[in-house]
């Protein structure tokens, strides 16, 4: 499955970073992946911590294609 990030809609809470080291911040504090600047990503669908960082965020910021 596919994941997308939205920066635009993101609020810097942390939450993502909390679920899963998928996850970093810039320097604005805006979500982004750890190891690349990609918005988008492929995820298995046994990454738990992923999924649950995915389904946590409260703004949406981050979704499943």
């Amino acid at each position: 499955m596919k994941m997308k990030i939205i920066p635009e809609k993101c609020i810097a809470c942390g939450l993502c970073q909390t679920y899963s080291n998928l996850f970093d911040y810039d320097d604005e504090g805006i979500v982004t992946l750890a190891k690349t600047k990609d918005k988008e990503c492929s995820l298995s669908p046994d990454d738990n911590n992923a999924i649950l960082a995915v389904k946590s965020c409260p703004t949406k910021a981050l979704t499943i294609l």
